[in-house]
């Protein structure tokens, strides 16, 4: 089928999308340390897959420090971080594209190596991830058993998501996305396996919805609604998620999202779950979009797995309304370019995604280059 459906124009919040090809988030590991601070090379990184009307989600970024979980990822949370991340949207705003930045708090997906202190990572629950962390030195071990977050602290939580969205437009931004999929903070907080609090953010499903809730609208509140989106992963099994029933859980939350008047709600389809470790494509499993559609009254992300074809058959069903690409973006810099003259599209490179630098990030050659 055309992908013509992909390269109609699409109003999202304040902003004209020329295309419905996006940049889907991705973490890459190449911040500068110590500070984790973006840099030159993530602003060319950047700018070369921006485009005319094309909007990116730049990668997750902490919003706190206890927020990290990975070596050299960026964060939104200090004076330096913000002037990193301006010459990165004044990368994006070059090519006139429209640059989002994802916040990111990763919970007890973290390792005490990257904690203030030495501390151990925060959690809803003291319930250890199964899985291993990627430490401060590199190395590969066991997830921790988090520390559970008193409820005096929670309010700190929600005010470092409020500061980074500060930050995120004091850097430039056109808008923010709140991280809540993949089995990060806000994520931990929703599904039962990894929440045991027995007061206001656990036990019942609006109780385990609350923190999210909470930090989205204070999120909407420094911006304005239309300039914030939020992003689930329903039937993921990333980093030790999994709801038992999604459907009673994100039916509420979206249900009570729908509500706030974002910008768009960002799904990451099933059979994608996890593939930022390794190449999955789950069989069996619902269409995330499909499932959620008629919940929703806004603009509608769908993200994981598509191909060209895939991703305009979803629009065109009216499941979504635009599809966010990862991996091909990597290595296909004019991706959209390629989706609309119907041109080959390049491999990527798994074992250059995470750290290092030019090789695998920045060398991806454009059509009609060597």
């Amino acid at each position: 089928m055309t992908t013509q459906p992909l390269f109609e124009p699409l109003q999202l919040g304040p902003y004209t999308l020329a295309h419905r090809v996006v940049m889907a988030p991705l973490t890459r590991m190449r911040a500068t340390t110590p500070g984790n601070v973006p840099n030159a090379l993530n602003a060319q990184y950047y700018g070369q897959r921006a485009s005319k009307g094309g909007l990116i989600i730049a990668e997750a970024s902490q919003v706190l420090p206890s927020g990290q979980g990975a070596p050299a990822t960026p964060g939104i949370h200090s004076p330096e971080q913000v002037e990193g991340w301006k010459g990165v949207v004044d990368a994006i705003h070059a090519k006139d594209g429209l640059a989002f930045l994802q916040l990111w708090h990763v919970g007890r997906i973290s390792h005490s190596s990257h904690q203030p202190g030495g501390a151990l990572p925060v959690a809803p629950s003291a319930i250890a991830a199964k899985g291993k962390a990627r430490t401060a030195q590199m190395t590969v071990e066991p997830f921790e058993t988090p520390r559970a977050l008193r409820l005096d602290e929670i309010p700190g939580i929600i005010d470092g998501y409020a500061q980074a969205a500060r930050n995120a437009m004091q850097a430039g931004f056109d808008g923010v996305e709140v991280h809540a999929a993949n089995g990060y903070l806000l994520e931990q907080f929703l599904q039962s396996r990894s929440n045991q609090r027995t007061d206001a953010y656990g036990g019942s499903i609006a109780n385990r919805a609350r923190l999210a809730l909470e930090v989205t609208r204070a999120v909407a509140q420094v911006w304005n609604p239309d300039r914030v989106g939020i992003r689930l992963s329903p039937f993921g099994v990333a980093n030790d998620s999994g709801e038992a029933e999604p459907m009673p859980l994100y039916s509420h939350l979206i249900g009570e999202l729908d509500r706030l008047g974002l910008a768009y709600l960002h799904l990451i389809e099933p059979r994608a779950s996890g593939a930022g470790q390794a190449e999955v494509d789950h069989q069996g499993v619902p269409s995330a979009v499909e499932l959620f559609r008629p919940a929703w009254r806004g603009v509608l992300l769908g993200a994981g797995n598509f191909r060209g074809d895939s991703a305009a058959q979803a629009i065109a069903q009216g499941n979504a309304d635009a599809i966010a690409f990862g991996r091909l973006f990597i290595s296909n810099p004019d991706l959209p370019e390629r989706l609309r003259v119907g041109a080959a599209l390049a491999p990527y490179d798994r074992s250059t995604f995470y750290g290092g630098g030019a090789q695998g990030y920045t060398d991806y050659p454009v059509m009609g280059s060597a």
